[in-house]
């Protein structure tokens, strides 16, 4: 079936469900407004790797990297990103070439001055480093950095024409008492605090439920699902559908071969933000080029 004439069947049926185009490797949600007006927006999977504090020595690096780099072919279906420490930026860098994003796990949110240890996002964008994490819940708990912390990251990414994906999500506790979609609206609310509409284009979000970060737990896609949707509904409230419609949202936690298939058939997750299996070239290689769900026959 072709593309237009699967929009157009579409359309009559009135679905609001996405679905995922193989030739065009997009994800499309058609929603129908209460003018029962069809608009598309695209939203091409994106794969990201959380490398953390690994691997140990710059030879293992360049090996991971490029192992990475040779999974990816001109079938694979979504967009690609590794995050890496700071010492093997670079070199990933002249590893992958054109063929993914490399990024930053973090920023100092400063331009200069009296910062021990700090890397302000000027430095990478000099490097030619363009991404960046923000709000990891390691960076949340571990360096106890606050949403006003994450916020003056994120703003100063965009500031600086870069791009950033902020990371929310809740903790076991949080989620045993119902408290997930309150907690991850905080957590963007003040994220994306002074973040205007016209900026969102640099920012993705990254749904990560701490306590699937690690343990081998992972969200059911349909849990993965409802937060995802709920995510996208708060967008909406703060920027408006045609944002909230192209804002790619993230799931993070555990994420692996095994469990990437049915978290990408979802209409609201448009991609993974991977850490342990983005060590291994197998298990990374599996999750990039996962297989795309036929909705459409």
């Amino acid at each position: 079936m072709k593309f237009s004439t699967a929009l157009f069947l579409l359309s009559l049926t009135g679905t609001t469900d996405a679905f995922v185009n193989k030739q065009f490797g997009v994800r499309s949600s058609l929603l129908e407004s209460s003018t029962t007006t069809t608009e598309l927006f695209a939203r091409k999977p994106f794969i990201t790797g959380n490398w953390k504090l690994n691997p140990q020595s710059k030879s293992e690096a360049v090996d991971l990297a490029r192992g990475i780099a040779d999974s990816i072919t001109g079938e694979s279906p979504s967009d690609v990103a590794l995050f890496v420490p700071f010492p093997y930026l670079e070199t990933v860098q002249g590893i992958v070439g054109d063929k993914l994003i490399v990024g930053a796990e973090m920023i100092t949110p400063e331009i200069n001055g009296a910062f021990t240890g700090g890397v302000s996002p000027c430095m990478l964008k000099s490097m030619g480093i363009e991404w960046a994490l923000a709000g990891h819940s390691e960076r949340r708990t571990l360096n106890k950095e606050s949403d006003e912390d994450i916020n003056k990251q994120c703003k100063m990414l965009v500031e600086e024409g870069m791009n950033v994906v902020l990371c929310i999500g809740e903790s076991l506790d949080e989620f045993e008492k119902d408290l997930v979609d309150a907690v991850c609206e905080i957590q963007l609310k003040k994220g994306l605090s002074e973040i205007g509409a016209d900026q969102m284009s640099q920012v993705t979000i990254a749904y990560e439920p701490v306590w699937a970060i690690g343990t081998g737990k992972v969200a059911t896609p349909e849990i993965a699902q409802s937060v995802h949707k709920s995510i996208r509904s708060i967008t909406d409230k703060m920027y408006g559908s045609s944002v909230a419609e192209s804002t790619r949202i993230l799931y993070g936690g555990s994420v692996s071969p095994g469990s990437v298939d049915g978290l990408l058939e979802k209409p609201d997750i448009d991609g993974a933000l991977v850490g342990g299996a983005s060590l291994d070239t197998t298990s990374f290689g599996r999750i990039i080029n996962f297989e795309v769900a036929e909705v459409l026959a």
